[in-house]
């Protein structure tokens, strides 16, 4: 079997490529480190060539609302047309659970990728994440004043990178899905807490003010817009065990 991994480098592609090794089967990584652009299309038809299975782990440069919206109908497209003409077999891509209940460009986007491989007559898989933990800190960092932090106290169920590395690992070598899997972590906190806690172990003095009106990436937060639903896939990294690793940055 020979799987194509486009966004290799970042945070879970870097961790997919691993566990798809691990699995037995032949990776290719596609990135621009690697000579291949899913905008542009550059490299994607040979990097494409002999594939099996295509895993689509990209992801937007910018949350904003027009770039992230442009940016996964461009990848999107160039990807199926790629998969198309090299005859692959299964297509999968990573979305976000709740992308649906969440109102920014950001999210959009995400359905629409989900949409346009819904309608693509090649067999397709869709793998929904939870909130990575490091979503947090990177929320944080977005919504941040000089000494304060405003975040929603909305329940989550944040998901280790490797947990959801390792399921659409599973789910690329397996037959298609022709639906969504959906991946959380085994804990639910509120958001205002679990920022708070990541905060103080990172040394920073902020404070966490605790705002209904505080929004995520953009997207307004209501009860339960990031939580999954009760067939999702759970993973076993906890926050504590997370937040003792090693701080890692994404490549991209």
């Amino acid at each position: 079997m020979r799987v194509v991994v486009a966004g290799a480098t970042g945070l879970i592609g870097s961790r997919t490529v691993a566990r798809l090794r691990d699995h037995g089967v032949e990776v290719v990584p596609a990135s621009r480190r690697d000579g291949v652009d899913v905008i542009t299309g550059r490299g994607l038809r040979e990097a494409l060539r002999g594939a099996d299975v295509v895993v689509d782990v990209t992801n937007a440069p910018s949350h904003a609302s027009q770039a992230s919206l442009e940016f996964f109908h461009t990848a999107t497209s160039n990807l199926l047309a790629a998969a198309s003409a090299a005859g692959v077999e299964h297509h999968l891509i990573l979305s976000v659970v709740g992308a649906e209940r969440l109102r920014s460009g950001y999210f959009r986007g995400k359905l629409s990728q989900e949409d346009e491989v819904r309608r693509s007559p090649i067999p397709h898989s869709i793998v929904r994440a939870t909130p990575f933990f490091e979503s947090v800190e990177a929320m944080a960092t977005a919504k941040t004043y000089y000494d304060r932090v405003h975040v929603a106290p909305v329940l989550i169920r944040p998901v280790s990178t490797d947990d959801v590395a390792a399921a659409v690992a599973h789910v690329a070598v397996c037959l298609p899905l022709f639906g969504t899997l959906e991946v959380a972590g085994p804990e639910e906190h509120h958001l205002d807490d679990l920022t708070a806690q990541v905060l103080a172990a990172r040394h920073d003095k902020r404070v966490v003010v605790t705002d209904v009106h505080a929004r995520y990436f953009g997207a307004q937060l209501g009860k339960g817009a990031l939580l999954p639903g009760a067939d999702a896939r759970f993973g076993h990294t906890t926050f504590t065990e997370w937040l003792a690793q090693p701080v890692v940055h994404a490549r991209g």
